[in-house]
């Protein structure tokens, strides 16, 4: 029952509807939204909190709104990660990548024109289109949850869309997605229509990498397409692989023509100095702040195996490829609701995610793992029973 009262003139679309969130619960074992389980270590506390102090005397004094320096650390960094050399230009921060998302509808969505993506994907994807008045068309994947890329292009040339919108490595599903699909479509992209603009106006192919650092070693990014692709923007967060979720830190890559469109719907002095500082500070820990993500990948890799050999109900659990730090598992599960609640009793909080039969458990600390794993055999064998 919702608390709005019926008098307040809410728009009729959001009648009814609810908060976007994940459970956020007191739980010993949280491993329901992606997090790195690992903290930052107290070297990069103590220069966030060194950034933070210099930085307090000139808060009676608005941010720099370009954030410069900021961008000029976001180059940096993808320099070293995937081996591009971006302009401060074509760089762009915000709070989290959901801003940045939320930019990227704002200006180029809007009424009449639709937005593409390829399901089971990220749930707020949706919800970025509803608030923007954007029109939300899917294609569908194919069972293994790999991208149909035929289904894609076909779904351009119909739609006409100004967005295509996919996530590599995708949620909730954790698939990689191979840079051929993405030159793929890319080509597709470049040539299409957009519904209600002039003639030359094509869409634009955003790629979601909010957890491409847990990729394989070796798996070229996205962002090395860029120079060559003005179409392409590439967004990043310093959430989950970089240990940051708390700073709400996200950027964008991306031509100095997309970037400037996305300029002209940020909000004025919408990073705060704050953050800008303690982002600056973890970059200068960038070692520090990734040391944990080989580690996350070798026990996605174990825990992987080790739900392969699980049954339930006398048939062995399904995993889908993960190239994130999470795993949707399961495939069968006909009361996925009762694990959760079942796992949740024992104090380990994981998500009732994507298509029916599925749940997911993100990667925490071997501690975590093994409580996970402990719990849920437990629990199989409970649930079976009911």
């Amino acid at each position: 029952m919702s608390s709005i009262p019926a008098n307040l003139p809410l728009r009729n679309d959001l009648i009814g509807e609810e908060p976007y969130g994940a459970p956020q619960l007191d739980v010993p074992v949280c491993l329901n939204v992606n997090e790195n389980p690992y903290a930052p270590d107290p070297a990069v506390c103590d220069t966030i909190a060194k950034r933070v102090r210099e930085i307090a005397p000139t808060l009676n004094r608005y941010p720099d709104r370009e954030h410069i320096e900021l961008r000029q650390a976001f180059s940096d960094y993808l320099a070293r990660e995937s081996g591009t050399r971006l302009d401060v230009d074509e760089l762009w921060g915000a709070n989290g990548s959901n801003e940045i998302m939320l930019q990227l509808f704002q200006a180029f969505g809007g009424p009449g024109r639709t937005a593409l993506g390829a399901d089971p994907t990220y749930s707020m994807y949706p919800e970025y289109a509803r608030d923007t008045f954007t029109g939300w068309k899917l294609a569908h994947r194919n069972a293994d949850f790999t991208l149909n890329v035929d289904k894609v292009l076909e779904a351009i040339a119909e739609v006409k869309p100004s967005m295509v919108l996919l996530t590599s490595p995708n949620n909730p599903t954790g698939t990689p997605l191979p840079m051929e699909d993405i030159e793929r479509i890319l080509a597709a992209c470049e040539t299409a229509e957009v519904v209600g603009a002039g003639e030359g106006v094509h869409p634009i192919l955003v790629i979601d990498e909010a957890y491409v650092e847990f990729r394989k070693p070796g798996t070229p990014s996205a962002v090395s397409l860029i120079k060559d692709h003005p179409n392409l923007a590439v967004s990043r967060t310093m959430s989950k692989a970089f240990a940051f979720a708390g700073a709400r830190v996200g950027y964008l890559a991306a031509s100095k023509g997309i970037i400037d469109c996305v300029r002209i719907v940020r909000m004025p002095y919408h990073l705060s100095a704050v953050t800008q500082a303690a982002a600056l500070a973890a970059f200068e820990h960038t070692d520090e702040q990734l040391s944990r993500v080989e580690h996350l990948r070798e026990t996605r890799e174990a825990t992987a195996a080790w739900l392969k050999e699980q049954t339930y109900k006398d048939q062995p659990l399904e995993v889908a490829e993960s190239g994130s730090n999470f795993l949707l598992f399961g495939g069968h599960f006909d009361k996925r609701e009762a694990i959760f609640d079942e796992l949740l009793k024992r104090g380990v909080l994981i998500r009732v995610v994507g298509p029916d039969g599925w749940l997911r458990v993100c990667m925490g600390t071997d501690e975590e793992m093994e409580t996970f794993r402990n719990a849920l055999v437990e629990v199989l064998r409970i649930v079976e029973a009911a």
